[in-house]
C-alpha cells in the first residue's frame, strides 16, 4: 500500500511539473508583461534551471541556447555579442545589454563599449531575454542589432529560503576548476523582504607559455576568477505600490587570455598544445558595480514606473607587447627591455527613466517615457619597460607613451508605443523614439613612442527610431506576425591634434539598419510541439569602422551591407519526461560595396566578421524516477558553428583575394543528476570532443607585425574539454 501511495505522489509530481513546463513564459522584454506569443518579433528565453542544468556562467555557454547569437572573446568578461552577423569590428555595441531595468556598458566608441559586453554571472537568475533585430524604438543607442537582458530573482514574501551549491571540474591540459554559489531569500516584515546571492568560481587555465625557441617557461598562464554577489530589497506597503533597491557587485579577474598561437592560413593550433609566447605576466581585471532603484505605482486606468540607475565598468589590464616593440627601443634608445602596455579604463553611467503604461483591458495598450542618461568615460595607457626576465623597471629610458582620454556621453530621449487591438484577432503595434546625444572628449599625450597632444573634440546629433508591426493571433497559443524597425549606433567626434592634414574626419557619423521581419509562434496545448520560425531582410547603413586616415586611427563611416537570414526554434515531447528541442540560423550579411582596401580592407560581397553560414544546436532532455521515489534527469547537446570570416585584413585580403576563414567546429555537451530531497547531485562534461574552436582572432599590430614569433596569429579558443560536478541543497 506504501509503495501504491508512492507511485501515486511521484506521478502526481510529474505530472504537475508537466503542467507548469506548458505555462506561457511572461516575459518584460518591451517594458511590460507579456506572453512570448504576443510579442511581435523574434525573441528568446533562457530560464533559470535550464542555464544551471547546461553550466551556463556565461556568454560562451548560452550560445546553443539562442539562435543567431555569436561571441568574439579571447578573454572572459571581455567579449563582443553579435546578432543577426552585424559586426564589422567597430568600437561601439550593436548588441544593448540591460540587468533588470538598468543599461550596462558604454553607448559611445571612446569606452570600448563593443568589447566590453556585461557578462554577468547566472545564478540565481529567473532567466535571459534575447531579443533579436533592432530594438531602437523601445532601447535607444546601440541597440541595431538587438538586446540581452538579464532577469534577476526578486525577493518573495511566501518565507525564508536559501540554496547552497559547490562545485569542481577538471580541464584538459589545465587544473581543476571550482565554483561555490549561495542565495538566501528571507522576509523581513509583511512590506519587506530581502534576497542576497554570492558566487565565486574559479578556473585553472589551460594554456602554456613558450619562449621564441620553444622551451616551456610558465604553465597554465590563462587563469581565471570571477566572484561576486548581488543583494535587493522589496518594499510592497499595498497592492499598489513596491520599491525595489538592487545592488551588484562583480569581479572578473584574468591572467593572460585565452588566445592560443595559431598557424596565419589554416587557424590550426600551433605546437601541438596551446600555446602563448608571453615575456611579461600579462593580466585583466574588470569590475561591474550597479546601483538600481525602480518604483511601480498602479494608478488605475495606468502604472507609473521609475528607474534610477548608477552603474561603473572598470577595467585594468596588463598587456605584453615585447616581441613587437621592445627591440625598437632598443635599437633607438640602446636600453635592453621587456615591454608591457597597462591599461585603466572606467566608465561611469547615470540612468533615469520614467514612464507611464496603460493597464490593459482596452481596445489600446500604450506606452510613454521620458530617458536621461550621462556617461563619463576615462582611458589611460601607458607603456613600461622592464628590465629582462623581471618586473623591475628599466633605467635610463625617457618616457615611451602616455595617453589619457576622457570622453562625456549625454543622452535625452522621449518615446512611446501603442498596441490597437483592431478586432480580436489582429493587432497593429507602433512605437518611436526621438533621442538627442551630445559628446565630448580631451586627449592628453606624450612620450617618445607617440605624439604629444592636448586635443578636445566635441559632437552631437538628433535621432528618430522606430517599429511598426502587424500580428494576426490565430489562438492563446498561435500567432504570425510582420515587422519593421529601426536602430542605430551613435556617432562621435575623433580627438585630432591641431596640425592633422585636411580632410582627416574630425568626426564620425552614427550607422543605422533598417529590418524586416516576418515570422511564426506556435505551441500546442499541451505542449507537446513548439515552434518558432521568422525570416529576415536588414539593411545597414555607413557602418562605423575603424581606420587609419593620414597616420591617424580614427573611427569613419564605410559603405553598407545586407543581411538575410532565417531562424528557428522548436520543441517535440514524443512521449512523458522527454524533451527535444533544435535551434538554429541561417544568415547571409555581406558588404554592399568595397570599404578602403588599404585601410579597411573589405570588399562588395564579403562575408561580415564572425558572421557563420549557418549555427545548429540539438539538445535532449530526459526526466524520470528511479525505484518511484527518486527524480532523475539527464541532458545531452551538440553545436555546430559553420566557417566563418574573421575580422577585416587588408594586407591579407590583398595577397589571397579573400578574407581570413575561421574552420567550422562542433561541441558537444552532456550532463546527468539524481534529486535525493533537498540534495541534488549533477555530473557535467563540456566539450567532450575537445573541438579546437576559434572565437577571435587578433588584429595586427599597427606596425603590421604579428603579435607572436614566427609569423603566427593570435586566436582566441573555447575551453576544452571540462568533466564535473556539482553538489546543491536547498533549506
Amino acid at each position: 500500500m506504501a509503495l501504491a501511495v508512492s507511485s501515486a505522489y511521484a506521478a502526481g509530481q510529474e505530472q504537475q511539473r508537466q503542467r507548469e513546463d506548458v505555462q506561457q513564459v511572461v516575459v518584460t522584454a518591451q517594458k511590460r508583461a507579456q506572453t512570448m506569443v504576443d510579442v511581435p518579433q523574434s525573441m528568446s528565453v533562457v530560464g533559470g534551471d535550464a542555464l544551471e542544468k547546461h553550466q551556463a556562467t556565461g556568454f560562451a555557454d548560452y550560445l546553443k541556447l539562442v539562435p543567431s547569437l555569436q561571441l568574439v572573446q579571447s578573454t572572459p568578461g571581455e567579449g563582443r555579442l553579435v546578432l543577426r552577423g552585424l559586426d564589422t569590428g567597430g568600437v561601439a555595441s550593436t548588441v544593448a545589454v540591460y540587468l533588470d531595468e538598468t543599461p550596462f556598458g558604454s553607448s559611445s566608441g571612446l569606452a570600448n563599449g563593443a568589447i566590453l559586453a556585461g557578462d554577468f554571472d547566472t545564478f540565481d537568475l529567473a532567466r535571459v531575454e534575447v531579443l533579436r533585430g533592432p530594438q531602437g524604438a523601445l532601447y535607444g543607442a546601440s541597440s541595431l542589432g538587438g538586446l540581452v537582458k538579464f532577469v534577476t530573482n526578486a525577493p518573495d514574501f511566501d518565507g525564508f529560503a536559501m540554496r547552497a551549491r559547490i562545485g569542481a571540474a577538471s580541464v584538459d591540459g589545465g587544473g581543476v576548476s571550482y565554483r561555490t554559489n549561495l542565495v538566501v531569500n528571507t522576509p523581513i516584515s509583511e512590506t519587506l523582504a530581502a534576497r542576497a546571492s554570492v558566487s565565486y568560481q574559479k578556473e585553472p587555465g589551460f594554456i602554456d607559455s613558450i619562449g621564441t625557441a620553444g622551451s616551456d617557461v610558465a604553465k597554465d598562464i590563462n587563469k581565471a576568477e570571477n566572484y561576486g554577489g548581488r543583494a535587493s530589497l522589496l518594499y510592497k506597503p499595498h497592492k499598489d505600490f513596491d520599491l525595489r533597491l538592487t545592488a551588484v557587485a562583480q569581479n572578473i579577474a584574468t591572467d593572460a587570455p585565452s588566445m592560443v598561437e595559431s598557424d596565419p592560413e589554416s587557424l590550426e593550433t600551433l605546437y601541438g598544445r596551446p600555446t602563448q609566447s608571453q615575456f611579461v605576466p600579462q593580466m585583466r581585471d574588470i569590475h561591474y558595480r550597479v546601483f538600481n532603484g525602480t518604483a511601480n505605482w498602479n494608478l488605475g486606468s495606468a502604472s507609473l514606473t521609475s528607474s534610477t540607475s548608477y552603474s561603473t565598468q572598470k577595467q585594468y589590464a596588463r598587456e605584453d607587447v615585447t616581441f613587437n616593440l621592445s627591440q625598437f627601443v632598443e635599437d633607438n634608445l640602446g636600453v635592453p627591455n621587456e615591454l608591457y602596455m597597462g591599461m585603466e579604463l572606467e566608465v561611469k553611467k547615470f540612468t533615469q527613466e520614467l514612464r507611464l503604461s496603460s493597464n490593459g483591458g482596452g481596445r489600446v495598450d500604450w506606452l510613454a517615457g521620458l530617458y536621461y542618461t550621462d556617461e563619463k568615460g576615462d582611458l589611460a595607457q601607458r607603456y613600461h619597460a622592464l628590465v629582462p626576465g623581471t618586473m623591475t623597471p628599466a633605467s635610463g629610458l625617457p618616457m615611451l607613451a602616455d595617453v589619457k582620454l576622457g570622453s562625456n556621453y549625454r543622452e535625452v530621449a522621449a518615446f512611446a508605443n501603442t498596441t490597437i487591438h483592431l478586432n480580436p484577432v489582429y493587432d497593429l503595434d507602433i512605437g518611436g523614439r526621438y533621442s538627442h546625444n551630445k559628446q565630448d572628449a580631451h586627449q592628453l599625450g606624450d612620450g617618445v613612442l607617440t605624439t604629444p597632444a592636448d586635443n578636445r573634440a566635441e559632437s552631437s546629433e538628433d535621432v528618430f527610431t522606430y517599429a511598426v508591426s502587424l500580428k494576426r493571433k490565430f489562438s492563446e497559443r498561435t500567432a504570425v506576425y510582420a515587422r519593421a524597425a529601426k536602430g542605430f549606433r551613435p556617432g562621435g567626434p575623433n580627438v585630432l591634434p591641431p596640425n592633422a592634414p585636411p580632410g582627416t574626419p574630425t568626426s564620425y557619423e552614427s550607422d543605422s539598419v533598417m529590418s524586416y521581419e516576418a515570422g511564426l509562434k506556435t505551441q500546442t496545448d499541451d505542449g507537446r510541439w513548439s515552434l518558432d520560425l521568422s525570416a529576415f531582410h536588414i539593411k545597414w547603413k555607413d557602418i562605423q569602422l575603424l581606420a587609419n586616415v593620414n597616420g591617424f586611427g580614427i573611427n569613419a563611416n564605410g559603405a553598407g551591407a545586407t543581411a538575410d537570414g532565417v531562424e528557428i526554434s522548436a520543441g517535440w515531447r514524443p512521449f512523458q519526461g522527454l524533451r527535444l528541442s533544435a535551434n538554429g540560423a541561417w544568415n547571409k550579411a555581406r558588404l554592399d560595396d568595397d570599404t578602403d582596401p588599404q585601410l579597411v580592407g573589405g570588399y562588395k560581397g564579403d562575408r561580415l566578421p564572425f558572421s557563420p553560414k549557418y549555427t545548429a544546436s540539438l539538445l535532449a532532455d530526459y526526466r524520470w524516477t528511479i525505484g518511484d521515489t527518486t527524480p532523475a534527469f539527464a541532458g545531452a547537446s551538440v553545436r555546430r558553428m559553420a566557417g566563418q570570416h574573421a575580422s577585416f585584413d587588408p594586407d591579407y585580403r590583398l595577397a589571397n583575394g579573400r578574407q581570413r576563414e575561421i574552420p567550422s567546429y562542433n561541441v558537444v555537451d552532456a550532463y546527468a543528476g539524481l534529486e535525493l530531497g533537498n540534495w541534488t547531485v549533477e555530473v557535467f562534461g563540456k566539450n567532450l570532443g575537445n573541438s579546437d574552436g576559434k572565437l577571435s582572432t587578433a588584429e595586427l599590430m599597427p606596425n603590421g607585425m604579428f603579435a607572436y614569433p614566427n609569423g603566427a596569429l593570435g586566436t582566441g579558443v573555447i575551453a576544452p574539454r571540462t568533466v564535473g560536478f556539482t553538489l546543491t541543497r536547498e533549506y
